[in-house]
């Protein structure tokens, strides 16, 4: 299991829910992983685990919001292990008060489009130099979201941010893909962590239950995987690219449920 041998990745928000299962599997296929987050307990946590599991890893923090923090991750990694080969920008405040388009105050849209747009915006213009200078470039992930895929009742906010992000993708790949840095983004279901598991209501768990086309709910590790493609030289001819891993959420016509339901294919 070496697919990142001797790679450098930069995880952000890896303190916590999907970043821990992409950290995870980045150092489990050989990757030096860099945890990075404002919680430094939490981090270090993730750190010792990725250590007693046999592979390397050193936590950073990090500030989505605030740029100078983001340049001191960027020096500071590459300083300590001489070069940075992947990034994926996992950090976002998923949390943060949102709702209809009548509901939302500027303040609350730019709030949800300081930490999610313009933190992965800034962490990928700050990442592209120390990549340009690898001979096989680099791999950048983002981690998007299927609340970007149409419209819904509400995060109105997060999902335009999200949208944005796809955009941000496939620029960021045309503009350096001759440079050999591929960027690529990945748009996670429902995946049910160890943090919001408890919170995520039945009804909630039901919904998509009928929705999804496999027989389970998502996971971290299920991002990771993917993630862990992405990063590698496997994925060389790869960029640009959107790719949903929800089950087969937004696989099917939005009546598939209800017509399971009646045990009907049609009406």
């Amino acid at each position: 299991m070496d697919r990142l041998k001797g790679k450098v990745a930069v995880v952000t928000g890896s303190t916590s829910g999907i970043g821990i299962g992409i950290a995870t599997l980045f150092a489990a296929e050989g990757a030096k992983v860099v945890i990075c987050g404002r919680r430094e307990s939490k981090g270090q946590a993730v750190v010792d685990r990725i250590r007693d599991q046999g592979g390397e890893a050193s936590y950073h923090y990090m500030d989505i919001s605030q740029p100078d923090s983001i340049e001191k991750l960027f020096a500071d990694t590459a300083e300590k292990y001489g070069r940075i080969d992947i990034l994926v920008n996992n950090a976002a405040n998923v949390g943060m008060k949102d709702g209809r388009v009548d509901e939302l105050t500027l303040d609350m849209w730019d709030g949800i489009f300081q930490s999610d747009l313009r933190g992965t915006f800034y962490a990928t213009k700050c990442v592209i130099p120390y990549l340009q200078k690898n001979e096989k470039g680099g791999s950048i992930l983002n981690i998007g979201s299927m609340a970007s895929c149409s419209g819904d009742l509400g995060s109105t906010a997060y999902a335009c941010a999200k949208a944005a992000v796809n955009t941000l993708t496939q620029y960021t790949a045309t503009q350096y893909g001759k440079q050999k840095i591929r960027c690529n983004c990945v748009r996670p279901g429902l995946i049910v962590t160890p943090e919001n598991e408890t919170r995520i209501p039945q009804t909630l768990k039901d919904i998509f239950s009928g929705n999804i086309l496999v027989d389970r709910w998502g996971c971290p590790e299920d991002i990771g995987h993917i993630c862990v493609y992405f990063a590698s030289d496997e994925s060389e001819y790869v960029t640009g690219q959107i790719i949903d891993v929800d089950g087969g959420l937004n696989a099917h016509v939005p009546t598939v449920a209800q017509f399971r339901q009646l045990g009907s294919r049609t009406w």
